[in-house]
């Protein structure tokens, strides 16, 4: 499917010094930032109380968190889970207080809201040996995704485009987590998932262009590799 029904002619590597300074200002940026604050994990790395609670009619996530962030909880995060009437709470690890502690005071907080209507329906405990194995296998799921893409694209193309292709995805995959360190948004197995589909997404993109520009270097043999490169560009469009 093309985006645009005529053929174009844009002029994208009259704008490829811009692009690149842009692109290395956001990797530097990202870097620093995971260097200095690194990510802000969330429960499934971290450990910590993971609390189902059931309420007898469909409730509202703001209410809840606003609730259990004026009762000492600013970091809790609070998701449907099933159904409007069922919540989800992750509570990360909270220093001298147990387990039964955090579900007691939770249950306390919500109820001075909605009463008697709300009932807790199981309280698990994520210890933190699990959550730095999750760390670990996240990791090298991610490095042994691109090493896989580094060897698919040197068989499918050339090395010089396998040197491409996974240098664009460290750049895509790059600032993603850059964006998450700087605004210190919650990184939990969902995210890293999405980092993933992001590997995919940009990879297909990456493959895409580079056998139009293959194609295109073997036609326009007379033409520069800029013209070429812009050529392919507008016809993946």
């Amino acid at each position: 499917m093309q985006l645009f029904k005529k053929p174009t002619t844009f002029d994208f590597m009259s704008k490829r010094t811009m692009a690149v300074t842009f692109s290395a200002l956001l990797i530097l940026i990202s870097i620093g930032s995971l260097a200095t604050r690194g990510l802000n994990f969330g429960l499934d790395f971290t450990g910590g109380t993971l609390i189902e609670l059931g309420y007898s009619h469909p409730v509202d996530l703001t209410i809840v968190r606003s609730t259990l962030e004026s009762s000492g909880f600013p970091e809790a995060v609070a998701q449907h889970f099933g159904t409007t009437k069922d919540i989800l709470v992750r509570i990360a690890p909270q220093e001298g207080k147990s387990n039964a502690d955090i579900s007691t005071k939770v249950m306390t907080a919500l109820r001075s809201v909605e009463e008697d209507e709300v009932e807790m329906r199981r309280v698990e405990f994520v210890g933190p040996q699990v959550g730095e194995e999750l760390t670990n296998d996240g990791g090298l799921a991610m490095i042994y995704a691109l090493i896989g893409i580094l060897i698919y694209v040197g068989f499918r193309f050339e090395y010089r485009f396998a040197i491409g292709s996974v240098a664009a995805l460290v750049h895509d995959v790059v600032i993603t987590l850059g964006a998450f360190s700087l605004f210190q948004l919650s990184f939990d197995l969902t995210v890293l998932a999405a980092i993933l589909a992001v590997i995919g997404y940009s990879l297909n993109d990456t493959i895409v262009v580079f056998d139009r520009i293959r194609e295109n270097f073997r036609k326009m043999r007379k033409g520069t590799s800029v013209d070429i490169v812009n050529a392919s560009l507008n016809q993946t469009l």
